[in-house]
């Protein structure tokens, strides 16, 4: 099983699939992305904020794998916005995951009543020319963030992350990505689990022989999201990633996204501000 890559603007690809470890607690996390890396994944997912950066970067270092066969994203948090403090923070989390490069760095959200999304974005171009990070990108933006950026600085993110699941599939969002060459990443793409008990999506799995998240997770990757679930159960690591054996077709595509009723789960990031 191999998983696809995603072209990104800047030159570089991202594996459309990946491992999650928010909420995965430090002392498991080695453990864990050790057993993502057997089963097939590639691209392992983390942040300032999750508290396991060092497991993270103990398994790319124990894996036996080439560094550059793995793609490691971590993010700045909100506090440590502003020129500055993102490049320590930066430096702080190279240092956590003991690693000389990472391959995406994200401005983890845009905290609009700081105003320091531009400052710290144009520190982050820094980090990019300078190599330590391979592509640079930005989570739960707007499009309104979005169009700032464009109109005050040099690179455009490379990638934003933000929830999007079925009753939430951010298809104006998405339209703006792809207008500005953005790729989308997915987080929450499951939601909260009622989706997964859908009758059109528990239909669907049925007749295909597959596990209802299998065919939410194929519904990302068919729309052309970067997807990471989140598990710290071995058999559920396994189950989402094989997910490329299969396809939906355009009616299953279709009676998915309509589901979506704007049933955001997380924080409005016009109104979030921790």
């Amino acid at each position: 099983m191999t998983v696809p890559d995603v072209k990104m603007s800047s030159g570089s690809t991202i594996p459309q699939l990946g491992f999650g470890v928010f909420q995965i607690p430090p002392g498991d996390t080695a453990e864990l992305v050790a057993h993502a890396f057997t089963v097939g994944y590639r691209h392992i997912d983390t942040a300032a904020l999750y508290g396991n950066e060092e497991g993270v970067g103990q398994a790319v270092r124990d894996s036996g794998l080439d560094r550059d066969d793995v793609f490691v994203t971590t993010k700045v948090w909100n506090t440590d916005q502003g020129r500055d403090a993102t490049l320590a923070a930066f430096d702080a989390s190279l240092g956590r995951l003991d690693l000389d490069y990472v391959d995406l760095y994200l401005i983890h959200w845009p905290t609009p009543a700081r105003d320091l999304y531009v400052e710290t974005w144009l520190a982050l171009e820094e980090l990019y020319r300078e190599g330590r990070a391979k592509a640079i990108g930005v989570s739960n933006f707007q499009p309104n963030h979005l169009r700032r950026l464009a109109a005050e600085a040099t690179v455009m993110p490379a990638v934003n992350q933000v929830e999007l699941h079925p009753t939430f599939a951010q298809a104006e969002l998405r339209s703006v990505h792809e207008q500005l060459g953005v790729v989308t990443e997915a987080w929450a793409p499951l939601g909260q689990g009622s989706e997964l008990q859908a009758p059109t999506v528990t239909e669907i799995a049925q007749r295909l022989g597959r596990t209802p998240a299998q065919v939410v997770l194929r519904w990302h990757l068919q729309l052309g999201n970067v997807v990471f679930p989140k598990s710290a159960t071995p058999a559920r690591i396994e189950e989402n990633v094989n997910v490329f054996d299969f396809e939906l077709d355009q009616t299953d595509m279709a009676g998915i996204s309509a589901l979506d009723e704007g049933n955001r789960l997380g924080p409005d990031p016009d109104a979030f501000n921790e």
